[in-house]
């Protein structure tokens, strides 16, 4: 964000004129922060995954019932701390990879943002764990390895890869963690956010490995080089792609048309983009290209639970 200067305004008017913009800056400095649009798209998730999956048919009182909500906002503090401390322990990292979107050392002060961590860490574990100790006993182990990947495990191979890809699957599943239900279609989306996840946190780590090396990460491009990880993601493609293909094939056996049009459409083929474009890959910003498409195929799998 760009720094106002009054040095030549009058005196008086600086602090009056100044004012607005600090503020509306400081917000949208939050928001860049805590990944607000990701913490809606995860609230979007839960929402769907109960609405659609869990409780199909269900009146929207039963559905929009207190003790979910509950659930939604211990999830989003959760995800909101990781997303502080991650930014707070890779200030130096993303001065290199990020510079203009660095917040944490430039716009929020380091203790504030831990402070924030922990107050965001606490409300999360103590609201689920009023819920029940199971959803308490989940969000603490989502908190505390969100700490472990930012202090340590998103700088060994494969290590941070495959924790951001569990805590995406386990979001999958906390609605169901809460009512079980038994429903096993859950478990299948659960599976597809941890490949999908998988595939861009490597593709991520391919597009900052400038910054990572620099700092002594071992992510897997700088150990197994570009070509041997481009391979790596390619195989998580595959997986995610036989995953999609049979969950397209089965709905139009059923004769749900409009679910299977979706995945065909909106899911698998954008699939096949990606591992082609993946193959041919050999510039940051082609890695930049894939990890925003990779965003894109995930929000079009969740939308597709309207369908089922």
């Amino acid at each position: 964000m760009a720094r106002l200067s009054f040095a030549s305004a009058p005196d008086g008017l600086a602090a009056d004129a100044g004012h607005p913009a600090r503020e509306a800056g400081s917000w949208q400095q939050l928001a860049r922060l805590i990944r607000l649009p990701n913490l809606l798209i995860m609230a979007l998730c839960l929402l769907l995954v109960r609405a659609c999956l869990l409780l199909p048919g269900a009146p929207w009182r039963q559905i929009l019932a207190p003790h979910f909500g509950i659930l939604v906002l211990a999830a989003l503090c959760i995800g909101a701390a990781g997303y502080i401390i991650n930014d707070y322990y890779d200030v130096k990292i993303d001065a290199i990879n990020r510079p203009g979107r660095l917040v944490v050392g430039r716009s929020v002060n380091r203790r504030h943002a831990m402070l924030g961590h922990l107050l965001l860490s606490g409300i999360g574990i103590v609201v689920s764990g009023l819920l029940s100790p199971w959803l308490g006993l989940v969000n603490l182990g989502s908190a505390v390895l969100l700490w472990g990947y930012s202090v340590r495990f998103k700088r060994v191979a494969l290590v941070g890869n495959f924790s951001i890809a569990i805590l995406t699957a386990a979001l999958v599943l906390l609605p169901e963690l809460q009512v079980r239900t038994g429903q096993h279609m859950v478990w299948g989306y659960a599976l597809a956010a941890f490949l999908l996840t998988m595939v861009r946190e490597i593709v991520k780590d391919v597009e900052d490995m400038r910054g990572d090396a620099q700092h002594d990460c071992r992510t897997l491009p700088i150990v197994w080089g570009v070509p041997r990880t481009k391979w790596i993601a390619g195989f998580f493609v595959v997986c995610l792609g036989l995953v999609v293909g049979g969950a397209a094939y089965r709905v139009v056996v059923d004769q749900q048309w409009l679910l299977g049009a979706w995945l065909i459409v909106l899911v698998l083929a954008p699939l096949l983009w990606l591992a082609y474009h993946l193959h041919r890959a050999d510039r940051r910003r082609h890695f930049a290209k894939l990890s925003a498409g990779c965003k894109w195929i995930m929000l079009a799998g969740v939308l597709s639970m309207v369908w089922v």
